[in-house]
């Protein structure tokens, strides 16, 4: 038998047995990870009375359980859905308690839903004496940041802190002025660019640009894959993040930009939380982010994020291996470079005193 025929050989019997263990861990997390409706929904209950189409726009929320009494709610980007986002950061988020996700609508996209479901949620952990931390990632921060800006103070008393992975503000922070146009444009900056200008009328224009936003999207996740030894856990995953990315309709992604693309950058004269932040943004950030993102600017100086948020922390993710850079909002490739300072702030946040006595 030739090599070729060989290795063909074992592929074949290998295939089924990787098939098995995928479908295993993808049990194991459907077990794990449930639906969940807050016990109030008054506010969700309001918006769809006033607007019976955005029923088609509510949020998916999930419960995973955890140990502790501090539940972490998860704000995902665009794709892929908040329940993978943080795949590889769920045994360290429920060692101090539940992690709720918040999944967005494959069909379309509510500010006024999102807000009503996010608050709905909060009063409901907050009755049961529980203030939990929020964690935003990328386009999750933006939708967080505008959040804060007109939440009620209840709210801001609520939420014991928060974490910003690769935070996106802003549309401005993914597409420069028309003034800046040295080094060519990105493919991911063309592509919103298109959307953003897009007819909202226009169904045949949103249908083809975000279809070229799709593969853009598909070409990031595979990009971050290559030349990378992939567990169970990512295999598992991947059809899902996939699917969020094949199966969320044109409207539905026109939505979540337009949301975006609505959100006015914070006015740093007035104080965002008064509560302790952490910012994560990974080192090769500028990838995505373009030189003039404000976000970008914000965060890098502490005299100008302190204004909004005066308890911030912000830090750079590095990876230890040379020439593996980590890619914006990459906590699923570079998990133990995220973890480790996911880890040391929650533990600083939540248990200051054993640290301390340590």
């Amino acid at each position: 038998m030739s090599d070729k025929a060989a290795k063909l050989r074992v592929v074949q019997n290998v295939r089924p047995v990787v098939s098995a263990f995928t479908a295993a861990a993808g049990f194991m997390r459907g077990i794990s990870i449930k639906r969940f409706s807050p016990k109030y929904r008054r506010r969700e209950f309001a918006v769809l009375e006033q607007d019976q189409n955005s029923h088609a726009a509510r949020c998916q929320i999930f419960r995973e359980k955890g140990e502790g009494n501090v539940p972490t709610i998860i704000l995902g980007g665009f794709v892929p859905d908040a329940t993978e986002t943080v795949e590889f950061q769920r045994t360290l988020l429920r060692q101090h308690g539940s992690i709720y996700y918040v999944n967005y609508s494959r069909i379309g996209f509510c500010q006024d839903m999102f807000t009503a479901q996010l608050s709905d949620l909060i009063e409901h952990l907050v009755r049961k004496g529980q203030k939990p931390l929020i964690m935003g990632v990328s386009f999750g921060c933006g939708l967080l940041v505008n959040y804060l800006r007109y939440a009620d103070e209840w709210v801001h008393e609520g939420i014991r802190g928060i974490v910003m992975v690769s935070p996106v503000i802003t549309t401005d922070d993914l597409i420069r002025p028309a003034s800046q146009k040295r080094d060519g444009v990105r493919i991911l900056e063309s592509n919103l660019k298109k959307i953003v200008a897009t007819d909202p009328a226009n169904e045949t224009d949103i249908a083809r640009h975000i279809e070229r936003s799709r593969r853009c999207f598909q070409a990031l996740f595979n990009a971050g894959a290559e030349n990378r030894t992939l567990g169970m856990r990512h295999i598992a995953i991947r059809k899902k993040i996939n699917d969020v990315i094949e199966f969320t309709s044109a409207r539905g992604g026109f939505e979540r930009v337009a949301a975006l693309r609505a959100f006015n950058f914070p006015v740093l004269a007035n104080t965002l939380f008064h509560g302790p932040v952490l910012v994560l943004l990974a080192e090769n950030e500028s990838d995505i982010l373009v030189p003039s993102s404000p976000t970008l600017k914000l965060f890098s100086e502490q005299t100008l994020y302190t204004r909004i948020f005066p308890t911030c922390r912000v830090k750079t993710v590095k990876s230890a291996i040379v020439g593996d850079g980590v890619a914006h909002a990459s906590l699923i490739f570079h998990h133990e470079a995220y973890n480790a300072m996911l880890e040391n702030w929650y533990d600083r946040l939540l248990y200051p005193r054993l640290l301390l006595a340590v």
